[in-house]
């Protein structure tokens, strides 16, 4: 795995600033800082300082919480992850490249936001990719995906009981959630390297707009009580779960997301702005 090495944030609840000069690298010279800020500003510009909206991390060695992934469903029922508009951006070289970015109500979303922990390799994260932006199952995490086959696409009538479901972990009622992938397989249903993404959907989700202070983008970025994050801890790479490890109570971390490798803590219902320094996607 890769290991995310960034520094840890200062404690401000709202809004961390991420690594923007190269000295104010903790530990590291000016020489050493330099190679860093070239490794995530190179490839094209595809790299480099980010500001991202994700889940708070509350607790444990995690230095930050996990990117939002806007949620949409379509006609038919079925979860999308939305994936933001590919634009051309003219470098100051004079070269042309293709980036993504949108803009959400007060929020600009990239592909900047995943490019972490390995996940920058994904060809789902290239902006040319011809993967789908479905919501698919991964058996294994809970226990009522079991009878689901791998790569489903994942529906509203899956969460139909929600609003009392359990697993004997955290409240009932709080919420149910899934494990998926997204954007890791091509259209003509080839796999490609996985995407984790936890997708939860609870009645406490329609009260995050208004207890935020993103409440458009998170009107657009939630559905039907649906909200979803890339699920890579922003420690160690693990994937953490919601209600998913009876050790969760612990570390008060039941109806939280709970990651048991080395104990952060992540509150879904808690989304904050942040910032750090996203690895450039290859080439």
């Amino acid at each position: 795995m890769d290991a995310d090495k960034y520094p840890p944030e200062d404690g401000r609840r709202r809004f961390v600033k991420g690594i923007v000069g190269s000295a104010a690298l903790t530990g590291i010279g000016t020489a050493g800082a330099t190679v860093l800020n070239a490794t995530t500003t190179i490839g094209g510009g595809t790299g480099g300082p980010t500001d991202y909206v994700g889940i708070e991390n509350t607790d444990g060695p995690a230095p930050r919480g996990m990117p939002i992934i806007p949620i949409t469903i379509d006609d038919d029922g079925y979860l999308k992850g939305v994936w933001p508009e590919v634009k051309q951006k003219e470098l100051d070289n004079g070269e042309t490249i293709r980036i993504t970015s949108q803009q959400i109500g007060e929020v600009t979303y990239t592909g900047r936001w995943f490019q972490y922990c390995g996940v920058q390799t994904a060809e789902g994260l290239r902006p040319e990719a011809d993967q789908d932006n479905f919501l698919r199952s991964k058996p294994g995490l809970y226990e009522w995906q079991s009878d689901h086959e791998q790569g489903q696409k994942l529906h509203v009538d899956d969460f139909g009981d929600y609003e009392e479901w359990t697993n004997g972990i955290g409240t009932a009622g709080t919420g149910k959630p899934a494990q998926t992938t997204w954007r890791s397989q091509s259209e003509n249903g080839e796999d490609v390297q996985e995407m984790p993404v936890q997708v939860l959907r609870s009645p406490k989700v329609s009260d995050l707009p208004e207890n935020s202070d993103h409440e458009s983008f998170l009107r657009a970025a939630t559905e039907s009580d649906f909200v979803a994050w890339l699920d890579k801890c922003t420690h160690f790479c693990c994937t953490p779960g919601f209600n998913a490890s009876q050790n969760a109570s612990k570390f008060d971390a039941t109806d939280a997301v709970y990651c048991q490798c080395h104990q952060s803590v992540y509150d879904p219902f808690s989304p904050v702005e942040l910032s750090f320094n996203a690895f450039p996607r290859p080439e």
